[in-house]
């Protein structure tokens, strides 16, 4: 299994689960790091296809068009995971982060905000689903949202970073989109240090649903990602490749909308 990263990783919680899952089903899952902008990806492929492994699992989509016609080309199985590609090196099981964008902006509009404020890091899959957020919330009649670009990956302190950047701005956002439960987190700790109620004054919402979200006061509205049905989904297409059955190319899993006390 790749992954970006691992330290305050909104995938924390769904890699233990198809860990878990898989490790339940007879399999031994090693996890190698490819960094937030994937600059180790090609090195850590390597690896894997060396060991001679049975599937490689990658958390999101490579974008480096080489690495992707140079997996295609090897027989091992290639699963693209928290993405639904078109055109996937093999087979992906996944979600579109473009719908996650759309239904937030529904979700928020329903819920009666009108002056977003996005905190977008810059990793393909945040910008995704702000690019989605965007195209829904002007089809709804919305004004341009307010954007403030973090790094990636996410982290606690760039809640911080984006509430100093959301005081500054009139008219004041009455809620914040946030591209992590992590950085939802540290606005709502900053925004209650001075002295801003949430969600009275600003609303909040994080995405990735991680444990932290239900244990926060007040708790975290969020997106949430089965990272059981994910594994539940590997399992099933390994299965049916071993006994030489067809496979879809992609096999959504789909998003839940989880809403708590912060928006």
């Amino acid at each position: 299994m790749l992954v970006p990263d691992i330290a305050q990783s909104i995938f924390n919680d769904t890699v233990e689960a198809m860990i878990e899952e898989l490790s339940n089903d007879g399999n031994s899952v090693m996890i190698s790091l490819t960094g937030s902008a994937n600059e180790m990806l090609d090195r850590q492929i390597d690896a894997a296809l060396s060991r001679r492994v049975d599937a490689i699992l990658l958390t999101g989509v490579v974008t480096d068009a080489a690495i992707r016609q140079r997996l295609r080309n090897h027989p091992t199985t290639v699963i693209e995971t928290w993405a639904l590609p078109d055109d996937p090196i093999q087979i992906a099981i996944g979600f579109s982060h473009f719908a996650v964008g759309q239904a937030t902006a529904q979700f928020i509009r329903d819920r009666g905000y009108r002056r977003p404020y996005l905190v977008v890091p810059q990793s393909s899959r945040a910008i995704e689903r702000a690019e989605g957020f965007r195209s829904a919330w002007r089809d709804l009649g919305g004004e341009e949202p307010k954007l403030q670009p973090v790094s990636s990956p996410s982290h606690f302190g760039q809640g911080r970073v984006a509430f100093r950047g959301l005081v500054g701005l009139d008219p004041q956002p009455d809620v914040a989109i946030c591209g992590s439960d992590w950085i939802a987190q540290g606005l709502i700790i900053e925004a209650h240090a001075a002295g801003i109620r949430v969600p009275d004054s600003l609303a909040v919402m994080g995405f990735g649903d991680l444990r932290l979200a239900g244990d926060m006061r007040p708790t975290i509205t969020s997106i949430d990602i089965d990272g059981h049905e994910i594994a539940r989904e590997t399992i099933r297409v390994l299965q049916r490749l071993a006994a030489g059955e067809p496979v879809p190319a992609r096999l959504p899993v789909g998003f839940r909308i989880i809403a708590r006390e912060s928006a």
